[in-house]
């Protein structure tokens, strides 16, 4: 029997994990253009623990959360070719006013999708698209990483520079990543020619003459990560705030700084499930949470600790 209400995480105030709570809400009806997607998987990223806590781009709740999702299309709505029910498929919502994927259903634009891996399980292809397609935008799309080149990833274990840092060496790219030294073993691992302890080394003395840094930190990191690039080296920052010298300092250096926000892009995704096939790219899932404790995920995730990504499971 079909019923008209599903399992959403949603919350009615701002503030701390525990303000996110499993209620039954309706189920949604795709609209034209659009799939519904039974949620298999989704991944929780920086952004949900943000808008959790502040609100951001989607204001006041009430509200459901997630960006990522991998599942199976249940229906399409009028207009759509590329899939059917049934199909696997993953992508990434609309960012940011299209989150809803910390859900038993979504729906989204069906050009935000794209099959899923084979490759990959619903949890590993629920983990990537958001990360995956800010690295992708970041060092292909703005700076057009090529072969030979040196780039610098900030933060190289985490969500986002984990997958920078293989989407770079599979550019052709020479990589330098930063990480404490407890996740050194993990970055090398992942391709990177060099690895810099951010706690006891100045990253711009041992990172020089950089074409490309991918900087998801900010702050005084990221103007002095300027200071690490070639003339002519860009700088791309995936948090577009704060910017407040960042231009001024990049002109004085002969250096461009560009700022990032990630947009759904279904030749984006196909790109990267193509190097998830090939087995170029390979996302590291370091814990999973039944739809139920969404709020555990987000405490463990605002610890800043966590290596890859933490991923919600909503069906076996």
């Amino acid at each position: 029997m079909t019923t008209n209400t599903m399992r959403a995480v949603t919350q009615t105030t701002l503030g701390a994990p525990d303000v996110l709570h499993e209620a039954e809400v309706e189920r949604p009806t795709p609209g034209v253009g659009q799939i519904l997607v039974a949620v298999h998987a989704a991944g929780v990223n920086p952004t949900d623990w943000k808008h959790r806590e502040r609100g951001i781009f989607l204001g006041q709740p009430p509200f459901t959360l997630g960006w990522d999702v991998s599942g199976t299309v249940e229906a399409v709505g009028l207009g759509v070719s590329l899939f059917a029910p049934g199909d696997e498929v993953f992508g990434m919502l609309p960012y940011p006013y299209g989150a809803g994927s910390h859900a038993e259903y979504v729906t989204g634009p069906a050009r935000a999708f794209a099959p899923k891996p084979a490759a990959l399980t619903h949890v590993e292809a629920g983990a990537l698209p958001l990360v995956a397609l800010t690295a992708w935008q970041a060092l292909v799309d703005t700076a057009g990483v090529r072969p030979g080149q040196r780039v610098l990833v900030h933060a190289a274990a985490g969500g986002v520079g984990h997958v920078a840092v293989q989407i770079a060496k599979a550019r052709g790219a020479y990589v330098i990543g930063t990480a404490s030294a407890a996740k050194h073993d993990f970055v090398r691992g992942l391709g990177a020619d060099e690895v810099i302890d951010y706690r006891t080394a100045d990253f711009t003395q041992e990172a020089r003459d950089v074409d490309v840094v991918l900087d998801p930190l900010g702050g005084e990191d990221r103007l002095r990560s300027l200071e690490t690039l070639r003339p002519g080296g860009v700088l791309v920052s995936i948090l577009p705030h704060d910017l407040d010298g960042l231009a001024e300092r990049a002109a004085e250096l002969g250096v461009t700084a560009k700022t990032l926000l990630v947009e759904h892009d279904r030749a984006g995704m196909a790109a990267i499930a193509t190097l998830a096939e090939s087995g170029q790219l390979r996302v590291h899932v370091s814990g999973t949470y039944p739809l139920a404790e969404a709020a555990e995920a987000h405490a463990e995730g605002e610890k800043g600790r966590v290596t890859g990504k933490l991923v919600l499971t909503v069906r076996p």
